[in-house]
């Protein structure tokens, strides 16, 4: 009996730009600009996405320009979450200490604070226009395009 193996990656098609973007701005802040300085329209959505088991949630912001249909989408990278500490302290009494973990929604980007997904199907995209409008922004440090093929965890993105 011959087996066939379908591999899904050979379907795998990057419809999309990504954006890293460096600031140490809130999040809600940076969306606020770049609606200021792009046009847009981003808002928050009602759910964070979730991953590892609700251990870490980024939030996401969304809009969708209907004259070009692009979809607009900025997601924090970083989650600093305070858990309690598993190390023994090797007394008989209980310490309840805390330590701050990081996780990273893209773990191979781990200095990136903010990701900007740009999802357009039908039209070309200019991402160089893009980044410098992004980078006249004072507040950010530095913004640049991303090559998704390249990337390890790429299925975090598919929201």
């Amino acid at each position: 009996m011959a087996l066939h193996k379908l591999l899904v990656d050979d379907f795998y098609d990057a419809s999309y730009s990504l954006l890293a973007v460096h600031c140490r701005l809130e999040d809600y802040r940076l969306a606020y600009l770049l609606n200021k300085y792009l046009n847009l329209n981003l808002k928050r959505q009602p759910q964070d996405l979730d991953y590892k088991y609700f251990a870490a949630s980024y939030p996401i912001y969304e809009w969708f320009d209907e004259e070009l249909f692009t979809t607009w989408n900025m997601v924090s990278n970083v989650c600093k979450r305070e858990e309690d500490s598993l190390q023994s302290s090797g007394s008989l009494f209980l310490a309840n200490e805390k330590v701050l973990k990081t996780y990273h929604l893209l773990p191979e980007l781990k200095n990136v604070d903010f990701l900007i997904k740009i999802t357009n199907d039908d039209r070309y995209l200019d991402e160089k226009r893009m980044v410098d409008k992004i980078q006249n922004i004072p507040q950010v440090i530095t913004t640049y395009a991303i090559d998704v093929d390249q990337l390890r965890s790429r299925d975090n993105l598919i929201f």
